[in-house]
């Protein structure tokens, strides 16, 4: 009983600790996002619109300390769509974010941009057009039809942010769709739309759509990625602890493709955790070897309960937030990968 008061004592201080620090971080840097829309739409013509974009600096240029020494080349395009940031209490029961909400912006810039879109850096000029997310509460609200438009609206946008990548800067360089959570609801549309069956598939480097289940029914012609050179392919998981699988994915009866982060590929054999060669978690600039190892099994990425500092507090049997820090590393290295394999096609 005393063992178990001092540890919630200990999480309750490190939880305040970690908010604190947060808050002060997107208070530092909301005087930032004080831009406004004429028309509450985004303007991807002025660069306050891209979360992510190569003619500014942003949190996506930010490298690992350990990293730094890295061979650096952006013959690549990374167009990046970020997870949700709209899970507060919604404003005047608003389904979609504001466009210019200074919150919203500052905790996309330094959570997701930093710590998910950041991991393309070496290889890859890193786009991420803000847009106007659903609320999370989309997700799982019965009123099916407001949750369609909310998704709706948010597609809209990154359809505009793409057309105007496509038109002002892709000029016929090869592309990498990236996403994580809502960003690949948004992404598997986008790629159906542009991409499948289209001349710009020739151009797709691959696509790592992250967080979400990919219908094995939803594409035709592309194709999930067999093995860690393929392109043209998308690769996706969701990481839940081993043994743990949630109605909504139970529903799914296995109707989802799966790529394991270790071994690239989609077979269900075991990779230990000696094959992971780092996450990158809390500490940016830390990166922490073999933390977990990875399964697939029943629609989804199993892991043992990952392995770093204070681990030990951790108790969520849903991984959803570190789908791509947890495998970091192992990401950085594969994306090198594929592009080299791209281009020797060429």
């Amino acid at each position: 009983m005393k063992r178990s008061k001092t540890i919630f004592i200990f999480s309750l201080a490190l939880l305040l600790l970690l908010i604190s620090a947060c808050s002060d971080k997107y208070l530092a840097f909301k005087e930032r996002y004080q831009f406004r829309s004429k028309d509450g739409a985004p303007d991807y013509s002025d660069l306050n619109y891209w979360a992510a974009h190569p003619l500014k600096w942003d949190p996506s240029d930010s490298i690992p300390a350990p990293l730094r020494n890295e061979k650096r080349d952006t013959s690549v395009d990374v167009f990046f769509l970020h997870p949700t940031m709209y899970t507060m209490k919604m404003k005047l029961k608003k389904m979609n974010a504001d466009i210019d909400d200074d919150y919203i912006n500052a905790k996309t810039d330094y959570s997701t941009i930093l710590y998910q879109a950041s991991v393309f850096n070496q290889h890859a000029r890193v786009f991420a057009p803000r847009y106007r997310e659903a609320h999370i509460s989309a997700y799982i609200i019965k009123d099916t039809n407001k949750a369609k438009k909310a998704f709706v609206l948010a597609y809209e946008d990154v359809r505009a942010a793409f057309i105007y990548y496509l038109k002002n800067y892709n000029n016929g360089r090869p592309i990498i769709i990236a996403s994580h959570s809502q960003g690949t609801t948004h992404a598997l549309r986008l790629l159906k739309e542009f991409f499948e069956n289209t001349p710009l598939q020739k151009q797709l480097v691959a696509a790592y759509i992250v967080g979400m289940g990919i219908p094995k029914e939803y594409f035709i012609n592309l194709k999930p990625c067999e093995d860690s050179l393929q392109t043209g392919c998308y690769c996706g998981w969701r990481t839940l602890k081993r043994g743990h699988l949630p109605a909504y994915i139970k529903k799914e009866n296995g109707n989802s493709f799966v790529t394991n982060p270790l071994s690239w590929t989609t077979s269900n054999s075991n990779s230990q955790q000696k094959y992971n060669m780092g996450s990158v978690l809390y500490n940016f600039n830390k990166i922490i070897k073999n933390t977990t190892e990875a399964l697939i099994s029943n629609g989804a990425l199993w892991i043992k309960k990952p392995k770093f500092p204070l681990s030990f507090l951790y108790f969520s049997k849903n991984y959803h937030s570190g789908d791509i820090n947890l495998f970091y590393i192992n990401l950085r290295e594969n994306i090198e990968s594929r592009i080299d394999a791209y281009f020797l096609k060429q």
